[in-house]
């Protein structure tokens, strides 16, 4: 039988994963790179290339993939390889590093990391980052990171600007905490655990949940938009990287918030990017018999 282990140790690395600076792109989980922070527009070479990367050496192995078409934004494009080089350069470091006296004598590293578009319209442009950097332990460090691109406005789009006041992120919060003690409640009770070990595993990845979902913009600096049938946004995802609202086994976690719950807390510039919350549907009233 399936067990839900939730090891001391995750609190340490939960503690590393956030409170990460909300940057102008998001933010990547622990051992990715940041961007730097700014609201303003991105001036970017028109230069800029998004080629494949396929490097191996006896250190390391990298494989980096654009399956975007972002080039026709220079700003976007220079972001995403900003990242990704930022990325490279911290795994070369990490294996030039071990080869030194002292260091570690393993397996190679590597870098695995897949850039996907998820989004394109005229309005918006988002991009996801996706992959994992392997520099020794159990297992590699994921990289996560979403961009979201503004065309007509030149920029990328941060959760601190979409919702700039903290009684809009409390409403988010509450609501992706519901969603997430939900879905915890759901996979706890398919494990069939005893009554005790249930009790001890829920209070334990609540207190992830909680943790990792203050209602503070850094901590939903990651998510992406959801299309609405007239090609506005009907909500957004919100994607929280490995420990920080549960185990590494658990993966990567994803709640989406609708529209009715974003839009009383969007900045007045953003709302036309989203599609109105549905009115409620009419209450049948009933007709009085004829007399």
């Amino acid at each position: 039988m399936k067990r839900l282990l939730l090891p001391l140790a995750l609190s340490a690395a939960l503690i590393a994963c956030k409170r990460e600076p909300e940057p102008a792109a998001p933010v990547a989980t622990p051992g990715a790179p940041a961007t730097a922070p700014g609201d303003t527009a991105i001036v970017a070479p028109a230069d800029v290339k998004l080629e494949d990367v396929s490097e191996s050496t006896s250190d390391y192995i990298i494989g980096i993939s654009y399956q975007v078409p972002a080039e026709q934004y220079p700003g976007l494009a220079a972001e995403l390889k900003k990242y990704a080089d930022t990325a490279r350069n911290d795994l070369i470091e990490a294996a030039k590093a071990r080869s030194q006296p002292g260091g570690a004598t393993s397996a190679p590293y590597d870098l695995s990391l897949s850039f996907t578009e998820l989004m394109h319209t005229p309005d918006v442009v988002a991009v996801a980052a996706d992959g994992s950097s392997y520099t020794g332990g159990a297992h590699g460090a994921p990289l996560i990171a979403r961009f979201v691109w503004l065309p007509k406005q030149n920029r990328l789009l941060t959760a601190q600007q979409l919702v700039p006041s903290a009684a809009g992120w409390t409403a988010i919060s509450d609501y992706v905490r519901e969603q997430l003690h939900a879905a915890l409640s759901q996979r706890v009770d398919a494990d069939d655990l005893p009554a005790e070990e249930r009790a001890e595993v829920v209070k334990n990845a609540s207190k992830m949940i909680d943790d990792g979902t203050q209602p503070e913009p850094s901590d939903f600096a990651l998510f992406e938009p959801v299309a609405a049938p007239d090609g506005r946004l009907s909500g957004l995802r919100f994607v929280f990287a490995p420990y920080q609202v549960g185990p590494y086994s658990d993966g990567t976690q994803t709640v989406e918030v609708p529209v009715d719950v974003l839009l009383p807390h969007l900045a007045p510039e953003f709302r036309p990017l989203f599609a109105a919350a549905p009115a409620p549907a009419p209450v049948a009233t009933p007709t009085p018999p004829a007399r």
